[in-house]
């Protein structure tokens, strides 16, 4: 086993190197090729990813007709479509080039009951679309699209529920579980993500209740760890040993996370500890660690590595290999984000290895807060909008 605190300085694996722009950009046309060039050009401004939300906002509300551009910009490149149908074009080019589809109903921030019944039917759709369709091997959900953040948090904080309350989180038990029954008798592996810290607990919960019922042959249903969290390590390992001692499999999502400034600054608002790591370098060993960890333990794991880190990549392809784990092992899945990173995505489904990427969808409108998370995302990891800009820019220059 190599030491984490070394990152491979070059690829490994016979022919593997995340430098190959002919196959990154195989799908995109010369046109599609530069709309991605000017698109990352405007995130890398951090004025406008700060100012873009709430003026955008603003004009939606105001019935602005700025839907249109956002439709044929940001959306287009980050979302499969508005519906399940908009996405088999997207679907099928992903097909082509050997990489898998997880359909991803990004509606957030609602707080109805009508629009939790309406998320839960969906989320049912892209199981029943995935069944029998090796292009779509996993679904996934948020359980913020299924209940109330602030119950959620209310439960977090253990605080006593009111009888109505209690009710709104059977409910959402409830709709949790028929999904995940669904997905058993599907054979369709579901991936429950991670949120917020303060609600995390309740999720984490929930995910292992899941775990324990749905995952008695195999990993169908996956926890996310968020692993620039310094306490989740030790979660991860603790969830095993929990399989290991009940007779059950993990499914375990491995990222960095998602909520990194809000979480700090939450916390100094608040005055507690924060959940965060003291620096990147401590998330990415404890990411190496899990993944690690993981392969350790793969007989009862189900492991995807959710990762636009290229370290990290080549480490647990290089572990892969020193393990004699055969490339295309169904246990072991590398996944990003539609319109990212696709010079990981396509080189590893090249060598053969399993990749999927989350394709969001959803009405424009309610994906925007989705889709500014993805742009502010970009923004604030270190390297990661000028590492695509510079991929496109060689790829436009290669093809000239």
């Amino acid at each position: 086993m190599i030491s984490t605190s070394e990152e491979p300085k070059a690829p490994v694996g016979e022919k593997l190197t995340f430098d190959n722009t002919e196959v990154a950009f195989r799908s995109k046309s010369n046109a599609a090729l530069n709309r991605a060039y000017w698109l990352f050009k405007i995130i890398s401004s951090n004025f406008l990813t700060k100012v873009g939300p709430p003026v955008t906002n603003f004009a939606l509300n105001l019935g602005l007709p700025i839907q249109g551009i956002i439709r044929k910009t940001i959306f287009e490149h980050f979302c499969g479509g508005e519906t399940i149908n908009d996405c088999e074009r997207t679907i099928q080019q992903l097909a082509n080039q050997h990489v898998g589809t997880i359909l991803d109903y990004s509606v957030e921030g609602e707080e109805t009951e009508e629009v939790f019944d309406n998320v839960f039917s969906e989320i049912l759709q892209t199981i029943e679309r995935s069944k029998k369709d090796q292009n779509i091997p996993f679904s996934v959900f948020k359980i913020t699209g299924l209940g109330r953040f602030d119950l959620l948090a209310k439960l977090d904080a253990g605080e006593k529920l009111q009888p109505k309350e209690e009710e709104e989180f059977f409910r959402i038990k409830n709709r949790v579980d028929k999904i995940c029954n669904a997905a058993y008798h599907a054979n369709v592996a579901v991936l429950i993500d991670a949120e917020h810290s303060w609600i995390q607990h309740t999720i984490d919960d929930l995910a292992r209740e899941m775990m324990q019922k749905y995952n008695r042959q195999k990993a169908i249903v996956y926890n996310t760890y968020q692993l620039y969290r310094h306490d989740i390590l030790a979660t991860l390992k603790a969830d095993l040993y929990l399989a290991q001692t009940d007779g059950f499999y993990i499914g375990a999502k491995l990222v960095r996370g998602a909520y990194m400034e809000i979480e700090r600054e939450r916390a100094e608002k608040l005055n507690y500890p924060s959940p965060i790591q003291a620096d990147k370098a401590a998330s990415d060993r404890d990411y190496n660690l899990g993944l690690q960890f993981c392969l350790d333990h793969i007989d009862n794991i189900g492991l995807m590595a959710g990762t636009h880190n290229e370290a990290s990549c080549y480490l647990l392809v290089k572990e892969m290999e020193q393990r004699g784990i055969v490339r295309n092992d169904k246990r072991i899945y590398f996944a990003q984000l539609l319109g990212m990173s696709d010079n990981l995505s396509f080189n590893l489904s090249e060598a053969g290895y399993n990749v999927a990427k989350y394709m969001p969808y959803g009405p424009v409108k309610s994906v925007m807060p989705y889709l500014f998370r993805r742009a502010q995302e970009n923004t604030s990891v270190a390297g990661q909008t000028s590492r695509e800009l510079s991929l496109i820019a060689i790829e436009k220059k290669r093809r000239k």
